[in-house]
């Protein structure tokens, strides 16, 4: 039985952060970080049974040619991907009524549908790229213990070696080979950097001095196995290490929408999202 500080449960029967009730959330789940790309998203769905909200954390779950889908923004960054990734698999996976284990668990399907930069010359504005793997440069996965397979240590071990003189490890996660080969068959696949911040972290400088200054660089010339590190952004390899470790599929489509090598953010950023996430509607 799981205690109930460890799993809140609100007066109503939903889960305390996403205010969700387990009946709320279909199997298939879209993530979106902005609130405000949640319509963007369901504007698309057949219909809309359920709208509910709290905090950043709004859920609209709908049909769309007949299949059950969700779409919840997550907020910024893998701090609240932890929040999310954990109250949606109790909504799938515990019986609030006995806190306890389901004894079916279920495997959900999660597909990120984010902005981000490229850190690679050759990926333009405007493209829609597929993270195969994630490297999170954030802290997160030093508080759960995760299966590695040995393309992910060979990956860590790697990032470790070329970034030199780092005060912590980073982490790897992987995408879903079903979501891969179901979304992203045509797509451009690279490997992500998960940054803790937009500005620091992602070695910009406005008023502050940055103690890995030539982070982008360093990011720029990663190679293994000839492949590159090819964009960055705040929340993907939170969910696909999370993702990995309970046994759900993730899958994360990326709208470039900036160039950190050649300093420049695109005109339309709108049209960009769009075209994502009515290339995840179709493929639905």
């Amino acid at each position: 039985m799981i205690n109930d500080s460890e799993l809140i449960i609100n007066s109503d029967g939903s889960i305390y952060h996403l205010n969700l009730l387990p009946t709320d959330i279909a199997e298939t789940i879209i993530f979106v970080g902005d609130p405000d790309r949640v319509p963007e998203v369901s504007k698309y769905f057949d219909d809309i049974e359920i709208r509910k909200g709290k905090r950043e954390f709004i859920t609209h779950t709908g049909t769309v040619r007949g299949k059950r889908v969700t779409v919840i923004s997550t907020g910024i960054g893998t701090d609240n991907i932890d929040i999310v990734l954990n109250e949606l698999d109790a909504l799938a996976n515990v019986d609030f009524n006995t806190k306890s284990l389901k004894a079916e668990i279920k495997s959900l399907d999660i597909i990120r549908i984010g902005t981000s930069g490229s850190i690679q010359g050759n990926i333009s504005m405007g493209t829609v790229l597929a993270s195969e793997y994630a490297i999170g440069f954030d802290t997160l996965m030093q508080y759960y213990r995760k299966p590695y397979t040995e393309p992910e240590i060979q990956l860590q071990d790697a990032v470790v070696k070329h970034f030199e003189n780092l005060s912590f490890k980073p982490y790897v996660g992987r995408a879903s080979q079903k979501l891969l080969d179901k979304y992203a068959f045509d797509l451009p696949k690279g490997i992500t950097m998960t940054a803790p911040g937009f500005y620091g972290p992602q070695g910009r400088n406005v008023r502050s001095q940055n103690i890995y200054p030539d982070l982008i660089r360093s990011a720029n010339s990663f190679d293994i196995f000839g492949r590159n590190i090819t964009n960055l952004e705040m929340e993907t390899a939170g969910i696909y290490a999370l993702s990995n470790m309970f046994g759900h599929h993730a899958i994360s489509i990326n709208a470039i929408l900036a160039s950190r090598v050649n300093e420049s953010f695109c005109k339309n950023p709108q049209e960009i999202v769009d075209k994502a996430i009515r290339l995840v509607i179709d493929r639905l």
